[in-house]
């Protein structure tokens, strides 16, 4: 004979997992009234959900970031999952932000480190049987030492995560020079990141657009190659973190902006939902 199953045991199995309130009937039912066994049923049917999922297309997703200044620590995350709606709900944000702190916290340091750890695996499984879409994350940066801050776009898609030296971590100042990387999107961090076959690059380029204008033909050299470097360096103000003029305030360079606040640049990370890694 089946048990009768009660609101308040659904409830509690709602509780206790997040699972629909149909499911959460379906399952008691199943187990004859037993919580634990329906609580596993559940589990199961989650881990179903997640196979059943896994194949489909996820080109949605938002960025989320941890940081932790006290144990200097921070990490970006990037989760994809189907469909625009999902990426707003509360679930899959909560989803997005746990892994982040899972992450910074246990040391995991790649996206495989991170569905290795059981903890993050199970909260996938968790919420890809709650909203029956596939969830996976794409893309995952550590950074540790220093003082770290972070910025997410209000939809979700552009996030970044930024590094500097100091003794002190100046949250706004670091809030508000992530906010400048999302907005101006960054090639490099500080001239030294620029790669030396890039700057070459860039002097060729220079040195033909010199070439290719009449006036410059009777100029000595040395006046142009102050031309040149003229142009390079206006090509390290367009691409060039802590050389370009602050969003908020284009009197200043954001260099200066970070030197004011007793800080050094060491990296930043920038994700946007869909972009390949470089």
């Amino acid at each position: 004979m089946s048990a009768t199953i009660s609101p308040a045991a659904v409830k509690t199995l709602r509780d206790r997992t997040n699972a629909p309130m149909m499911a959460c009937k379906s399952a008691l039912t199943e187990a004859n009234g037993d919580m634990e066994k329906a609580v596993e049923i559940i589990r199961s049917r989650f881990k179903d959900a997640v196979v059943k999922f896994g194949e489909r297309e996820a080109a949605e997703g938002r960025i989320a970031t941890h940081v932790d200044n006290a144990k200097k620590v921070g990490v970006i995350l990037e989760l994809r999952c189907e469909s625009a709606p999902v990426t707003k709900s509360e679930q899959f944000i909560a989803l997005a932000n746990f892994l982040a702190r899972e992450a910074a916290e246990n040391n995991l340091d790649s996206v495989e480190a991170l569905l290795a750890h059981p903890k993050a695996t199970e909260k996938i499984t968790e919420t890809v049987g709650l909203i029956r879409e596939n969830m996976k994350p794409a893309r995952l940066a550590r950074l540790s030492g220093g003082v770290q801050g972070s910025y997410i776009h209000h939809d979700g898609t552009t996030g970044v995560l930024l590094q500097a030296e100091g003794d002190k971590a100046d949250d706004q100042v670091l809030r508000d020079v992530c906010m400048h990387v999302v907005a101006r999107n960054p090639l490099y961090g500080r001239r030294e990141d620029v790669p030396a076959a890039v700057i070459d690059k860039e002097k060729e380029i220079a040195r033909a657009h010199i070439d290719a204008d009449p006036k410059n033909k009777s100029k000595p050299a040395n006046i142009l190659e102050k031309i040149t470097e003229g142009k390079l360096n206006t090509w390290f103000g367009d691409n060039v973190l802590v050389e370009q003029a602050f969003v908020k305030d284009d009197t200043r360079k954001v260099g200066d902006v970070l030197k004011a606040a007793g800080l050094t640049l060491v990296k930043f990370v920038r994700y946007k939902v869909g972009e390949k890694s470089s």
